[in-house]
């Protein structure tokens, strides 16, 4: 399953992790996505969302 946000489709960012000795290895940072039952429409559907789109309203819950 995709680690993207169904509403606003933010996903997971790229990077480095650098040690002391400044050694490089990729790594990922995964979007903070929960599974809200939200109201698109006039059905409620069961999305997975990031918590950015629940605290700023974008979504109804219901």
């Amino acid at each position: 399953m995709a680690a993207k946000c169904d509403l606003c489709g933010k996903g997971p960012q790229f990077g480095n992790n650098i040690s002391h000795a400044n050694n490089t290895t990729r790594r990922r940072w995964n979007v903070n996505l929960q599974p809200v039952k939200a109201k698109v429409g006039t059905v409620s559907k069961r999305m997975r969302v990031c918590t950015g789109c629940i605290k700023t309203g974008k979504i109804v819950k219901g």
